[in-house]
């Protein structure tokens, strides 16, 4: 256990260090919304990885192939498989339109005011979903590393993690939290190959004899390694089968609508470099879920279902745990405490790295896209901009914070597949629309915004994610008639219905605009000189 504090400290110390370096240089809003666009390819494509990688692809996707075998694996297809919409539809194109936020680009070609302030609501709202997954795995990761078993003690390691990603924001904007990123990109990359190098070793280097015994010890036989454990089993019925589909819609759509992925377009100085940044993401994270495979097999089969389950019911701790086991059965048992401290040391750079990226983003788009454009009217300083953005920070965290106490219970990769579902159906249709419809208009980009972002919290309240369920967050109650877990089967075609019918309905209509966006979404002509306004 002091290994595992020793661990936690100098990490802590190492990227707070490196935070109060990047804040030197941060002179102005450039520097603290996409760190001067200073750069290249490969740094942001490392970056992009850290961003991504989050506690839901290492902690929630183990557990939850640790504990419902193949079907868990869909999550780590539809994550990687969303980087292709992301590339193919949106990267290059949103960096050369835009300049700080989504909103920018949005806003470049209809009135501002209201679509800023529709894009500003909608990213702090993916933004909080996304947040909760992340504080829901810092307390997981703590009480197993800990002993911790009451409410409280998870409860305050959740205000610690806060705490930390608002110091992280406040002081060291983008740049220090690109850093950040990068140097978690590195030691995830690096802990995930070290136990799954270790996990194929035990097993002699045979997927077969690993996913055999992962299947004999979940108790569930051959069943273990086909569809239906999860989603579409015979209890659920049709609704199992349609939640699937829309859990399979919400991630490989959700990416390219995410606002802390789609920031990070706007650190790197060319139309090529966001390219490249994207191809080295894509092939970062591509691994990375291939490891996903051997990690949550390898827990099923060497820690076993019962063992995961007892120490966390949503199997988020099932990676650490089988850094634990297999490093024992390896090395004895100061190899196990010693994988154990080094794996639990990398998964909590992993949330404070993804929270700090989130944080950062709703808080530029609060500042940036609300107090600067909507409330102030475009009067206001570059240094109010930021300080502003910073106090917003500060709110959004403790929001982070209090609904991440409550959600302890849930899956975190299953919370992020909701932020994704939100972020599919509010942003994405409004995206797509601007970049690729030339009768868009205002009416449109709101309509599709709020129908699709109030219609998929609408059904997520509704469902059982929320109440009617032991593991909900209001277990006591119960008000859910929304049959899924997962809105995107209805809320993303919702979304792109309002944006449709918000443009139809409107007369108002800018060629000339869509023409010059055009342009630069397709060339780059301009990009330096984005307007903001």
């Amino acid at each position: 256990m002091s290994l595992a504090v020793i661990l936690f400290l100098l990490f802590v110390a190492g990227t707070l260090a490196i935070t109060v370096w990047a804040s030197r240089n941060t002179k102005n809003a450039a520097d603290y919304y996409a760190g001067g666009r200073s750069f290249t390819g490969v740094q942001n494509g490392l970056a992009i990885g850290g961003d991504y990688m989050s506690a839901a692809s290492f902690l929630g996707i183990a557990g939850i192939i640790a504990l419902s075998g193949y079907d868990g694996f869909l999550y780590s297809i539809g994550f990687l498989v969303a980087w292709l919409v992301a590339l193919l539809l949106v990267a290059e194109l949103m960096r050369n339109s835009g300049k700080y936020t989504m909103a920018d680009v949005l806003a470049f070609r209809m009135s501002p005011r209201p679509v800023r302030t529709a894009a500003g609501v909608s990213t702090i709202t993916v933004s909080i979903f996304y947040l909760l997954a992340q504080m829901v795995g810092a307390g997981a990761l703590v009480a197993l590393l800990f002993g911790f078993t009451g409410d409280f003690a998870k409860g305050a390691t959740i205000v610690l993690v806060g705490a930390l990603m608002i110091v992280y924001v406040v002081v060291g904007g983008m740049k220090g939290t690109t850093w950040v990123q990068i140097v978690k990109a590195v030691l995830l990359m690096g802990g995930a190959t070290l136990v799954t190098l270790l996990v194929l070793t035990r097993f002699g280097f045979n997927l077969s004899a690993l996913l055999g015994d992962a299947a004999a010890q979940s108790g569930k036989g051959q069943a273990f390694l086909e569809p239906g454990q999860k989603y579409g089993t015979e209890a659920q019925g049709l609704a199992g089968k349609i939640d699937l589909v829309s859990l399979g819609l919400a991630l490989v759509l959700g990416t390219a609508g995410l606002p802390h992925i789609l920031i990070r377009f706007y650190t790197v100085p060319t139309a090529k470099d966001a390219r490249k940044s994207v191809i080295w993401g894509i092939g970062i994270i591509g691994v990375f879920y291939l490891l996903t495979l051997v990690l949550g097999f390898g827990a099923a089969a060497l820690v076993g279902g019962k063992a995961i389950a007892a120490q966390n019911a949503a199997g988020n701790t099932a990676a650490p745990q089988l850094a634990e086991t297999v490093g024992r059965l390896i090395f004895g048992e100061v190899g196990g405490t010693i994988l154990l401290a080094i794996i639990a040391a990398v998964a909590f750079a992993t949330i404070l790295a993804v929270v700090a990226g989130l944080t950062l983003a709703s808080s530029s788009s609060f500042a940036h896209d609300l107090y600067a454009h909507v409330f102030k009217r475009g009067r206001v300083t570059e240094k109010e901009e930021i300080n502003v953005a910073r106090i917003s920070a500060f709110v959004i965290g403790a929001v982070a914070i209090v609904l991440g106490i409550f959600a302890q219970k849930l899956n975190v990769a299953f919370l992020v597949a909701l932020a994704f579902a939100v972020a599919a159906s509010g942003n994405l249709p409004a995206i797509l629309f601007s970049l690729f419809w030339r009768r868009f208009n205002t009416a449109g980009a709101v309509s599709a915004i709020y129908g699709g972002l109030v219609s998929a919290v609408a059904l997520v309240i509704f469902s059982p994610v929320v109440s009617g369920t032991p593991t909900a967050l209001f277990p006591g109650a119960d008000f859910a008639w929304f049959p899924l877990q997962n809105p995107g089967i209805v809320s993303i075609p919702l979304g792109f219905l309002a944006g449709w019918l918000g443009t139809v309905l409107s007369r108002e209509s800018n060629a000339a605009k869509f023409a010059e966006i055009e342009v630069r979404s397709l060339t780059g002509a301009g990009a330096e000189a984005a307007s903001p306004h």
